[in-house]
């Protein structure tokens, strides 16, 4: 806020500001003015002759009933079963732990224990612009392996002047999802507050791959204030997340978070699914340049080394063909200490053998020596220097 009175005063004594008659554009030239001081485009003022105090953020809970809560769930929460057994879980209001306690048992049975069998699970938050805090240690905890709790995150409170810690759950209803399976969260320019923050959190936890746009940059708790009592209100971020999980200080908020995978936000799903394809071949890949190595490579005092080292990589971050053949070569090719060991990609082919055949299936074709005496000197000439 350094220096944010003199900007003010200055406005005061602006008689091109003051001459506005149109409080619509008086509205829009006090944003631009207040987003370009303190450079935060979460600031907003509005003109709203209409209203008759500032609406409220979010309606009372505690005043719907139970079947009122479920409608308001099944709105904002879809899951389905995709081909290859991904789960899906489309999440587009996060509710707050006073909503997830009173139908946990219905999320665990109709919704989480589908999710449960599936091999790998896309978290869509590409069309989640809110929800609530105090929600996210439960979606954070249902992706936590094991039962040890973990401070991932802590919430600073303007008008209070508090701070509020946020640690995974050390039990939850039914199961959490194993460690051994892929996560990947869809986001948008959308994607905003809360949202931002689980996948900011699932991204730093490396527990979750992030596919789709940068998001929206926005704030975990908005407030809108009447200024003074005129119709004009003040669009203010009032708490903000300070993140111990991305160290120094870094966070989502103003800057938004960026996709592991960058994509537009339409075609996050389509490019989530050919990750989860790719990654579930994995374990056959590695397992074929065992045997490969085991059966083939001449240096058999260095295959120990490399079955081992291929076994124990950390192959998290492997989101394309280019990312597993890069990781493989450096790795290989550091234990082995032999530049001659080479993965490579190559597209589909059909060979009399199969897809299974051995090293050398695709020799190049002997040329075949020519008759003409010009020509037979040239193949010469082309091979020996005299």
């Amino acid at each position: 806020l350094m220096g944010m009175q003199a900007a003010i005063e200055q406005a005061m004594k602006s008689h091109e500001i003051l001459s506005i008659s149109d409080p619509q554009t008086l509205a829009h030239v006090l944003t631009a003015g207040v987003q370009s001081s303190l450079n935060d485009p979460r600031l907003l003022i509005s003109y709203e002759p209409s209203a008759l105090e500032a609406p409220q953020q979010a309606p009372a809970l505690a005043n719907l009933s139970r079947e009122e809560l479920l409608a308001q769930m099944q709105r904002n929460i879809h899951h389905e079963v995709l081909e290859g057994n991904v789960g899906y879980l489309r999440v587009d209001d996060l509710p707050g732990q006073e909503v997830l306690s009173e139908l946990g048992e219905f999320l665990v049975t109709h919704i989480w224990k589908q999710l449960m069998a599936t091999s790998s699970l896309v978290l869509d938050l590409r069309h989640c612009t809110g929800g609530h805090v105090s929600g996210i240690p439960y979606v954070i905890s249902y992706l936590n392996p094991g039962n040890t709790v973990m401070h991932v995150d802590t919430i600073y409170d303007r008008p209070s002047n508090t701070t509020t810690e946020i640690w995974t759950l050390p039990k939850v209803l039914g199961e959490r999802y194993s460690a051994e399976k892929d996560v990947i969260v869809l986001t948008s320019g959308r994607t905003g507050g809360v949202a931002e923050d689980i996948a900011y959190i699932l991204k730093q936890m490396r527990r979750a791959i992030v596919v789709g746009e940068r998001t929206e940059g926005g704030a975990l708790d908005l407030q809108k204030l009447r200024i003074g009592q005129s119709n004009f209100f003040l669009t203010v971020p009032v708490s903000r997340s300070l993140g111990p999980l991305g160290g120094g200080g870094q966070t989502w908020e103003g800057s938004g978070v960026l996709p592991c995978v960058g994509t537009p936000a339409e075609q996050a799903l389509e490019k989530a699914l050919a990750i989860l394809t790719l990654r579930r071949a994995l374990p056959g890949v590695v397992l074929r340049l065992q045997e490969a190595l085991q059966d083939y490579y001449t240096l058999v005092d260095r295959v120990p080394g490399l079955l081992h080292h291929l076994a124990s990589m950390d192959y998290s971050a492997v989101v394309s063909e280019e990312d597993l053949v890069t990781k493989l070569n450096a790795g290989l090719q550091a234990v082995s200490e032999d530049p001659r060991l080479l993965v490579r990609a190559t597209g589909p082919r059909e060979t009399s053998s199969g897809p299974e055949a051995g090293p050398n299936d695709s020799p190049e074709a002997t040329p075949e020596v020519p008759k003409e005496e010009d020509a037979r000197r040239a193949l010469v000439g082309s091979v020996f220097q005299v």
